[in-house]
């Protein structure tokens, strides 16, 4: 019989537009951590669903900064 896993879900998750940042939380022995991941949302049109990928257009460099500043700020809100 397969194991069924509860995939891990991000503590928290920042968007704008089709730019995404989540954060993840670690526990370690030496307390919380926090990573983040980001990502560009996207509809494949030859299939017509959704994807992501980690390479940015020149227009999407402001929402990533923006996206990583707020995680960035949410992170030292929850301590980290």
């Amino acid at each position: 019989m397969a194991q069924t896993q509860n995939p891990q879900r991000p503590v928290h998750e920042v968007r704008y537009g089709r730019v995404k940042a989540a954060v993840w939380e670690n526990k370690t022995s030496g307390g919380t951590r926090h990573n983040v991941t980001v990502c560009r949302i996207y509809k494949d049109e030859a299939s017509g669903n959704w994807r992501d990928s980690q390479s940015f257009g020149r227009d999407d460099l402001p929402l990533l900064a923006k996206v990583v500043d707020e995680a960035h700020t949410w992170i030292f809100r929850e301590g980290d």
